[in-house]
């Protein structure tokens, strides 16, 4: 059985690899990947494209070694993609993992990429969100609005701005040695101790551009997101809390 270590990897190609191998894998057939953080993401990802056929054990969790092993349980078509970039199909995604599934994988996209959405459900929260948010930075088409089938396409546009002057630096950190998880929290109280006009820095091993659309979508106080480094290993990020 195959084992594949992404963490490697920037956050795109991971999927982009993983997505390959599943697609090539024959039935009955398992491969296992390491991550750094939980890859739950990419799982719903994977039952998008290729339907129910997919199995998913998790041998470790936790760390910076989270281990998965993958398995084809069925023979499947699967999705092949021609005006999109990706799918997600919520109608196999647990509800209250919808704005995590949905933003983390915008994070990766590219502009002019699109993703397709497919709900029983009209997506209304998460149009909101990218209305608010994202506004004159992406398109929201409805493809389909029948009853117990919206189809939706959403386009990046376009980067959000980045910069901005007149503020203090309060803190500078590493976040290179902490677990993904202790890395959001202590992301996220930076940003809460500091106030209006001031910002902080912080140093990534990958580009932690997933985290800055999770801001964009459920924070409540503006920020301005600026890069100071863009890798390959070392990702410098300057935030900094906006007046409103």
């Amino acid at each position: 059985m195959q084992e594949y270590d992404v963490r490697v990897l920037i956050p795109i190609k991971r999927h982009e690899l993983l997505l390959k191998v599943f697609k090539e894998l024959p039935t009955n057939e398992s491969f296992t990947f390491i991550n750094d953080h939980d890859p739950l993401p990419l799982y719903y990802e994977f039952r998008s494209i290729h339907g129910d056929v997919v199995g998913w054990e998790y041998l470790n969790k936790g760390g910076r070694e989270w281990v998965v092993k993958v398995t084809r349980t069925d023979d499947s078509q699967g999705r092949e993609f021609d005006e999109i970039s990706t799918l997600m199909d919520l109608r196999k995604v647990e509800p209250k993992d919808w704005k995590h599934v949905v933003f983390h994988r915008y994070g990766m996209m590219k502009e002019g990429d699109i993703m397709e959405i497919i709900s029983e459900d009209d997506p209304k929260e998460i149009h909101g969100i990218f209305v608010n948010k994202f506004e004159n930075k992406h398109s929201w088409i409805y493809k389909k609005q029948d009853a117990g089938n919206y189809v939706v396409h959403i386009t990046k546009k376009a980067d959000t701005g980045m910069g901005d002057d007149g503020y203090s630096v309060v803190s500078e950190f590493d976040v290179r040695a902490y677990t993904p998880t202790d890395r959001h929290e202590i992301f996220y109280k930076a940003f809460a101790d500091i106030k209006p006009g001031e910002a902080f820095i912080f140093i990534n091993d990958h580009d932690p551009k997933p985290l800055y659309y999770q801001m964009e979508a459920e924070s409540r106080e503006p920020f301005k997101w600026e890069y100071l480094e863009e890798g390959p290993e070392k990702w410098k990020v300057r935030v900094i809390k906006t007046k409103k």
